[in-house]
């Protein structure tokens, strides 16, 4: 059996369990010296004056780096501070570095330091900088992009909604805070950084410090939560290579949890305006889609929360338009799946604010709006089984005993809501390369320069190489996160397994071809004389298809040519043609609140949710990232705001005490699953044959479009 899609237990879970994964922060290097920043405490304006001596003088500290002292950097830029000049863009900026001996010591002397300040009017008023907000893009994709009249369509409407919908400041709060420590060896600079994408960090700091890629080497083993704010190189990257390279000491500087609130990003404020035009029967002639979110004096950023509104339903006429509020505030940065979790919860709203107006159900009125093709690009979806999912997740919620009038449902004195929306992404992958190398004891190392950052890439990593080689997982080893692997894409925009999976594909199969070659010429080898074609793998051995008994096994093969290991690399590009498909997973995600009418609070009794992802690698890792999200959704509704004083620009909830995350306590029962894994679960209960047309179905389903669902009633009626 292929391990691929099967519920494998996580390959580093051990590790982790029991405390042996080793984080960035956790390397013990001799000589080891402790940094600290300081922080601004102004969001506007310029250091007129710095007193250090007394920090200076505490027993222990290595140095303090500020402007006028510290290194210059040939490469320096104005969206990072590093101490290059005196200028201050946001509260909680870094304005110096202590360097010491122990921690305590650094922490000490950095509270010693004494800055006075010369204040600038600072922009901190969202909504009055609307008038001058500017266009925007994010990831090269412009913020403004429409397609058909939308003035028009909406003059056609029956029934129009006009609402605004908005989202507050939210902050990254992974368990594992950013952390760095940097050692030079004369212009070759080593870093441990906890980070999202190990080869951006080298790119970075090699035009920072003006020195070649290679003499740049990162690692990066474990990350303990990123989420998007370590996907970024900010500047306490950059100031722990500088102060390692001006004490000519390693250093290691990692943020405390205050520190996590302002220079290292967050989801930026939205405010959201939008304007469905419908028929009577529910269907929409037009959206307009506006957004204002806040950036930076010092770097734009854009939250491209209308861009889901661009594929999400069928209308002819679309308008999405976004402007950059410049704000004195950190730098916004990516947050688990930015501009989409932000825009359809604008867009879902909205549609389900129509269908009250239309006393439509909010299911029956996205059915009546459904799309097989791209609407902006009006080609085909590359698969698309969202009515699948609709259908099913409805079913397992019970959704058909809904009640449509407000507050009817109650539990006791709880008022009950049930709700619906959907759910889209896109699907990305970039170039990846990847190692797959055969040990003489018959095991297998499989290597790529990606980064581990929850997702599981350790495990899926040895599944594909696993089941490319037909040996069993248990025999391989999988190793990432350093800079001298081949290089591997950012891990974000749920892309790693789609760029890394393929290119250890790629390298597997060409060390198949490797062994197999090397056998039809070894005049020793059962294979000698064999053709490629003609021979399998199964369980470390090669055998003929023709001549089952004519095989020869992997530990044999390698003794007979000097006991040396033999690999392959390979690196694969995406393959998918946008001119000719529209890549986006979709799913149906269906919601049961309780609000308890004294005291207001609300509270998610239970969700179900199906997801149309495509294959699924790791039927456990897939689930577990389903969950995940649910909760970060519930999360982004219910419990995360970060509360800024704006008169100052200081964040005052930047603590876990007060910024509310989720507990296991605050999530209920969460039923999710892949549409393609709900197939085979049902295909399993049928007999083989029946498992073998599913499997090859599916292939089909991954070179064109089709509806997995529309021939699944066939299927139950011969089982």
């Amino acid at each position: 059996m292929s391990p691929l899609g099967e519920p494998l237990s996580r390959v580093d879970g051990k590790l982790k369990v029991t405390g042996s994964a080793k984080y960035s922060a956790e390397f013990e290097i001799p000589q080891l010296a402790y940094a600290v920043m300081v922080q601004s405490t102004i969001p506007s304006g310029r250091i007129a004056r710095m007193d250090t001596s007394a920090a200076e003088r505490i027993p222990g500290v290595v140095a303090v780096l500020k402007p006028g002292n510290a290194l210059e950097l040939p490469g320096a830029e104005r969206r990072v501070s590093v101490l290059q000049d005196d200028l201050v863009h946001y509260d909680r900026q870094p304005v110096a570095v202590v360097v010491a001996e122990t921690l305590e010591q650094a922490h000490h002397a950095a509270s010693m330091v004494r800055v006075e300040y010369a204040k600038a009017d600072a922009k901190l008023n969202f909504d009055a900088g609307f008038p001058t907000s500017y266009p925007g893009s994010h990831n090269g994709i412009p913020g403004d992009l429409s397609f058909g009249d939308v003035d028009a369509g909406l003059r056609q409407a029956e029934i129009t909604i006009d609402q605004v919908y908005t989202t507050p400041i939210q902050h990254h709060n992974p368990m594992e805070p950013h952390a760095t420590i940097a050692k030079w060896d004369g212009d070759h600079l080593s870093i441990h950084d906890a980070t999202q994408h190990i080869s951006g960090v080298q790119e970075t700091l090699a035009k920072m410090f003006a020195i070649p890629k290679e003499n740049v080497h990162v690692t990066c083993l474990f990350v303990g939560g990123g989420f998007g704010c370590k996907g970024q190189v900010w500047s306490h990257v950059i100031l722990a290579a500088l102060a390692a390279k001006q004490t000519n000491r390693p250093v290691k500087l990692v943020l405390e949890r205050p520190q996590m609130f302002g220079p290292v990003g967050a989801r930026p404020r939205t405010h959201q305006k939008l304007t469905l035009g419908a028929t009577r029967d529910g269907k929409l002639t037009a959206i307009r889609h506006e957004v204002h979110a806040n950036t930076s004096e010092i770097e734009d950023y854009l939250e491209s929360s209308a861009f889901p509104t661009r594929v999400m339903y069928s209308c002819p006429n679309v308008a999405t338009i976004h402007r950059l509020v410049p704000l004195n505030l950190g730098t916004p940065t990516y947050m688990r799946a930015p501009g989409v979790a932000t825009g359809t919860y604008a867009v879902e709203v909205a549609m389900d604010e129509l269908a009250y107006e239309l006393e439509m159900d909010p299911l029956q009125l996205r059915l009546i709006n459904y799309t097989d093709v791209d609407p902006h690009t009006k080609v085909p979806f590359s698969e698309k089984n969202l009515r699948g999912c609709y259908s099913r997740a409805a079913d397992r919620f019970g959704w058909s005993k809904r009640s449509h009038g407000p507050q009817t449902m109650r539990e006791g004195k709880l008022a009950i809501g049930w709700g619906m929306a959907t759910e889209t992404y896109p699907g990305k992958n970039l170039p990846a390369a990847a190692l797959v190398r055969l040990q003489p004891d018959g095991t297998a190392v499989v290597a790529s320069g990606t980064q581990e950052i929850g997702n599981g890439i350790y495990t899926v990593m040895t599944e594909v190489a696993a089941d490319t080689l037909k040996m069993s997982p248990r025999l391989f080893t999988a190793v990432l996160g350093d800079t001298n692997l081949p290089p591997a894409p950012i891990s974000a925009g749920s892309m790693t397994t789609a760029s890394v999976g393929p290119a250890v594909r790629e390298a597997a199969l060409r060390l198949r071809s490797q062994l197999i070659a090397i056998a039809s010429r070894d005049a020793q080898s059962p294979l000698h004389g064999a053709d490629e074609s003609d021979v399998e793998l199964q369980d470390g051995k090669m055998f003929l298809r023709s001549a089952p008994g004519r095989s020869d096994n992997f530990k044999s093969l390698l003794a007979r040519h000097g006991n040396r290991p033999v690999e392959a690399s390979a690196q694969v590009k995406p393959g998918v043609n946008e001119n000719q498909y529209s890549v986006h997973s979709f799913g149906a995600v269906f919601a049961e609140v309780a609000v308890d009418p004294d005291v207001r609070m609300v509270r998610v009794q239970r969700v179900v949710a199906v997801f149309d992802v495509g294959k699924v690698l790791n039927e456990k890792l897939g689930r577990s990232q389903f969950i995940g999200g649910i909760v970060w959704g519930i999360s982004l509704a219910l419990f995360e705001d970060t509360h800024v004083d704006w008169r100052n620009g200081r964040i005052i909830n930047a603590n876990l005490a007060d910024y509310l995350v989720p507990v296991n306590r605050d999530i209920g029962e969460i039923d999710a699953e892949s549409a393609r894994l709900a197939l085979l679960e049902l295909a399993r209960r049928w007999q083989m044959p029946y498992f073998t047309r599913l499997e090859n179905e599916f292939a089909i389903c991954r070179s064109r479009p089709i509806n997995c669902f529309s021939w699944l009633d066939s299927f139950s009626r011969e089982a």
